[in-house]
């Protein structure tokens, strides 16, 4: 009898199993390591009996969900705003302002509001938000 003759098969496939166990590993390790490296820093800050804003270093822009627009309490238009905002910055260079909007305003208004802070040199621009709480905060 003749001798039965045997052929090597070339293995035509790429096995993805390994490949495929490589990604998850790294995808898992993405995904437990990124939320550290968002969150900021852990401080355990030291508490001052001096507070550090003035009153005087800070102004409220508050706007309306009917646009209107409110320098603390007093309410003007858009071109006056600039005017006020120019004479502030010019006595009170390092003012922080604040902007407390109504979440229903018009989302066109706030901006004109913020641009106009801008325009008139002033860099310190927060945003008032409501946290889940009720109580107000600056951000």
């Amino acid at each position: 009898m003749k001798p039965q003759r045997r052929t090597s098969h070339i293995m035509r496939e790429l096995n993805l199993v390994p490949l495929i166990d490589v990604l998850l590993v790294v995808l898992f390790f993405y995904m437990i390591i990124s939320p550290m490296m968002s969150r900021g820093l852990d401080v355990n800050l030291p508490r001052s009996e001096a507070n550090t804003i003035k009153p005087e270093d800070r102004m409220v822009l508050t706007v309306t969900r009917a646009q209107e627009i409110f320098v603390e309490q007093e309410r003007v238009d858009i071109a006056r705003l600039k005017d006020i905002l120019d004479s502030i910055r010019k006595t009170k260079p390092q003012i922080n302002v604040y902007l407390r909007a109504d979440r229903d305003a018009p989302y066109g208004a706030v901006v004109q509001v913020m641009d106009t802070v801008k325009r008139a040199g002033i860099d310190r621009l927060g945003m008032v938000t409501e946290p889940a709480g009720g109580t107000e905060t600056a951000k």
